[in-house]
């Protein structure tokens, strides 16, 4: 079933589509071929620029989350034996300091329809009955519409898609790895955690390099972008809401 023969959602595509072909070509003079490219980096800086003010709750939020800690700790002493009562004491803990231990997935989730909106744009060889010129476009020769993955099961093979494929996964990693040493949280609980839980939970941060190897470079470049200004965006609101010092 395709989700976008609905008309409201084929609508919708219709107009992402308009949109970023329009700003592709007022970008064509600077931009060249790279175009298409330049404009959805542009739709990137923009959706960023928008969540903004999510960020800055997100950085107060983990401010508050590190001040709880202490709370939190003693909230498991005193009821590790009744899983049921700790999770009610947390929960309302949390809520009387008016945040939530899930207040960071909001960035993630906004930004996921813009990712599905491009991972189909540059899928798609029709977007409303005609031609979709989006896929004529390229990154240093390397096509926007090309996955790596695709491009090395299907097809035909690509230096340059390999090459710029390769250099964007490997910024995301290096993104994803500062962020995992500079900002992952330290665990709660006094006891020890699962050996497999903090291989997991690491992990979590390099699942997105991965995911754009199966994505369209065009999603890949929307995905790396993203990544960047996050860790950017994040050091910088440390400094303005530093975490309580721990003794």
């Amino acid at each position: 079933m395709d989700i976008f023969a609905f008309p409201p959602l084929a609508w919708l595509l219709d107009t992402a589509y308009g949109a970023l072909a329009g700003l592709a070509s007022l970008l064509e003079p600077l931009a060249g071929a790279s175009s298409a490219a330049a404009a959805v980096v542009l739709v990137t800086l923009l959706v960023r620029a928008l969540l903004i003010p999510v960020g800055i709750s997100q950085a107060k939020t983990e401010q508050t989350r590190a001040r709880l800690a202490p709370r939190l700790r003693e909230l498991q002493k005193r009821h590790r034996k009744n899983p049921e009562r700790l999770q009610r004491e947390m929960l309302e803990l949390y809520r009387s300091e008016n945040t939530s231990p899930f207040a960071g997935m909001l960035p993630v989730l906004a930004q996921a329809p813009v990712v599905g909106i491009l991972y189909t744009l540059f899928l798609r060889p029709e977007i409303a009955g005609h031609p979709n010129d989006l896929l004529t476009h390229d990154l240093f020769g390397a096509p926007l519409g090309t996955s790596l993955v695709h491009m090395l099961t299907a097809g035909p093979f690509s230096w340059p898609t390999l090459l710029v494929s390769a250099a964007l996964m490997l910024i995301m990693i290096v993104a994803a790895d500062l962020t995992r040493r500079r900002f992952t949280p330290a665990p709660v609980d006094d006891a020890p955690s699962s050996p497999g839980m903090l291989q997991a939970m690491k992990a979590l941060h390099y699942l997105m390099a991965v995911f754009a190897a199966f994505v369209p470079l065009a999603a890949a470049l929307y995905l790396t972008v993203t990544v960047s200004w996050t860790l950017v965006q994040r050091i910088v609101l440390r400094r303005r809401h530093p975490l309580p010092a721990t003794g």
